[in-house]
Parts: structure tokens; sequence; C-alpha cells
């Protein structure tokens, strides 16, 4: 894989290993305007990696360093994600300015990115996740046409489980105690809500807590064979 450094200065000191991979969406209109503000010091953002439409894989920040890609954040209680994790942004210009499906050139350009950070730092699937998991009352994105199910099949990320669902019946009161079982922040209950529907079931994101998403978070959560991260 080819990678063009392309130097943001906005970065600073990790003060957490890194356990998580976040997914964004830049979520501008261009990716010239996408790159300009990743690398402007006076927006204070970035991120580790840009995808290009093309395919081809910006290098921003050094993974040792701490980008700043995350804002106000939460998983599986970290706080300071931005510490903790390795970000990619997938130029797309996002729910304001026309969403659309991720290009397949990149895609295959995530996946051996991807693989390379997971193998480095064993980062479970459970915490490669989107910027709209770990920042539910702010962020959308990667969104509901992103194909989370390409990554889960190279075991890159937690598919959706669709193999002998079961409701648990939970009360909602139950249904949220076990979404921040699962690393959701649930302080506010419909943005968790509608997060977890975001990712796991992306047909319908109501915020109702239904029979199909308390059957899919058990699903996820009762224990995995050995090896299965």
């Amino acid at each position: 894989m080819t990678i063009i450094d392309t130097p943001s200065p906005n970065f600073d000191e990790r003060l957490l290993p890194v356990s998580i991979v976040v997914l964004h969406y830049t979520g501008m209109q261009t990716a010239e305007a996408a790159i300009d503000r990743l690398r402007d010091p006076a927006a204070k953002v970035s991120a580790h990696y840009l995808i290009a439409e093309d395919g081809q894989v910006l290098r921003m920040v050094a993974e040792e360093k701490r980008a700043w890609h995350a804002g106000k954040s939460r998983w599986r209680g970290i706080e300071d994600v931005n510490s903790a994790s390795i970000g990619i942004e997938i130029v797309n210009p996002g729910h304001e300015f026309g969403y659309r499906p991720f290009l397949e050139e990149q895609i295959d350009a995530l996946i051996p990115l991807l693989a390379g950070i997971k193998e480095r730092y064993g980062i479970t699937r459970g915490n490669v996740v989107g910027h709209s998991d770990i920042a539910p009352t702010r962020k959308q994105d990667p969104g509901e046409l992103f194909p989370w199910s390409r990554l889960a099949k190279v075991r890159l990320a937690l598919p959706r489980p669709t193999q002998k669902l079961m409701d648990p019946m939970w009360s909602d009161a139950g249904f949220l105690i076990a979404l921040e079982r699962f690393g959701y922040d649930v302080s506010d209950k419909l943005a968790a809500i509608v997060a977890f529907q975001r990712r796991f079931r992306p047909e319908l994101i109501d915020g109702v807590i239904d029979g199909e998403c308390r059957s899919i978070l058990l699903a996820l959560l009762l224990p995995k064979p050995t090896g299965d991260d």
C-alpha cells in the first residue's frame, strides 16, 4: 500500500495505549476542503489517515501521536478517546452535503490499512467503531450507508448478528443498561438508541427499542468462542 505523507500540525502526545479505531466521513463538500481543514492550525482537528475517493491514503498524523478527531466522546468507559484511538477519515460529503454510498476504491484501501492497525495494536473487532458510536449526541458518521458488512467478512469489525436471535424481553431501562455494558454512552437515551440502530440495524433508524434491537444487542453481548475477537 502506498501512503502519501500530508502532515497536519494538529496533534499532541498520547496519554493512553491505542485500543480503538474510529471511522469517520469527512462531511465536507470536497476532499480538498476536508484536507485543508484537517491541516489548518486554527481548526484544531485532524486524523491519522484520510482515504480519498480514488482510494489514495494520506497520512496526516503519525500513529504514535494523539490526533484530534474524536472530540467529546466516550467508548467502553474511555473518555479520552483521542488518546486511545487511531482516526481514519473517509471522503464523503456526509448528511449535510449529499450523503452517498462509499466508493469501492475507498473500502478496498481501508481494508488493508485497518488490518495493519488492528494487528499492530491487538485491537478487538468490538473496538472498531464509527464516530456516531462514540459521540451519539453529536455525530452521524460514517452513517447508515457505510458497508460494515464488508469489514466484518474479513474479521475487521463486528458482524450484525442474524442467526438464532432471541428476544430477551428487557424493559427499555434494561436495554439501556445492556447498551451501556456493550460500550455506548447512554446519558442521552434516544441518541444512544439511534446510534446503535445506525450501526447494527441501519434500515430502520427510529429510536424505538423493539424486539429486533433487543435480540441483536443480546447476541452481541453473548460470549463468543475462543479467538473470536
